[in-house]
């Protein structure tokens, strides 16, 4: 076999590795733990799951009992009523929420009652977890991307960004926002530590004016590239939280969609229809 040959089938390989839709091994005995927490969370969480695929979404990403894992923009906690007590008592949580003054770039609804609730949300959501997990629960802490601790540097198994990346990419032009994050990401996280990313997703053959991140939407391929540049690696991908029933046109944004239904009363069978945003599940490395 020539060079150029070998040169195809090493990346015939590569790319095949990458497109992989099976979840990083993490053990059949966490895959049940994982599994009975989910089911044992009240039923309004519960209705999500087939959307969200909380269990194979972790097990994609690698997260194990024990690991220091950072939830970015985990709001009321719906992945961190999962974290905190599949973590564990050895394990701990992270919520890091946006620089404040990002919010305000948002417009008119980010009133100062709304900076308010941003500027005690670090203490709120610390206090509720500890009551997601009881004594076993994983040790929470909270920051935004603005102060998180010096001395978290090389402390991180993983990063999850999880549907979170949009509204730092589409304020990066207007304070670094995006940037900022992902720096700050590869700061704290350990050598070969991983970022796991699920993502509204835009098909790439749409306008890239459709896939700034103020729709909600992001393209795949600019996902990746300002990752690389970041200096991280993608290293697995996952369909498992793809939906192409969602294929938005001019004007739609992802909140149209279930849950939210921000949309016409006319038009909300029709979106519910559809189901939950089209996502990609991406998985990095740290190099």
């Amino acid at each position: 076999m020539n060079k150029l040959a070998l040169l195809v089938s090493s990346l015939l390989i590569s790319a095949c590795a990458i497109k992989s839709t099976s979840t990083t091994a993490i053990g059949k005995e966490n895959t049940q733990r994982l599994t009975a927490i989910t089911q044992s969370l009240p039923a309004d969480h519960q209705a999500r799951h087939s959307s969200r695929h909380p269990v194979e979404t972790l097990s994609f990403f690698g997260v194990k009992p024990g690991d220091t894992v950072v939830e970015v923009l985990p709001g009321d906690g719906w992945y961190s009523k999962i974290l905190v007590p599949y973590l564990g008592k050895n394990g701990q949580l992270i919520g890091v929420d946006y620089n404040l003054d990002l919010w305000p770039k948002f417009g008119s609804w980010a009133n100062a009652e709304f900076m308010e609730g941003r500027k005690r949300w670090p203490t709120e959501w610390t206090g509720n977890a500890k009551t997601w997990g009881g004594n076993d629960g994983a040790a929470a802490q909270a920051y935004t991307f603005a102060n998180l601790p010096a001395d978290l540097t090389g402390k991180v198994d993983s990063v999850l960004f999880i549907r979170a990346l949009h509204n730092l990419a589409r304020f990066e032009s207007n304070g670094g926002y995006l940037s900022q994050a992902l720096a700050e990401t590869y700061r704290v996280l350990k050598p070969n530590g991983v970022v796991g990313v699920v993502q509204h997703a835009i098909s790439e053959d749409k306008p890239d004016t459709w896939a700034t991140g103020e729709t909600g939407y992001l393209k795949r391929s600019a996902i990746i590239k300002f990752m690389e540049q970041a200096g991280f690696e993608l290293i697995g991908e996952s369909d498992i939280n793809k939906n192409p029933k969602d294929n938005p046109v001019a004007g739609e944004v992802v909140w149209r969609l279930p849950p939210s239904l921000n949309a016409a009363e006319a038009d909300k069978a029709k979106y519910q229809a559809i189901g939950e945003s089209n996502r990609v599940t991406l998985l990095f490395r740290k190099k």
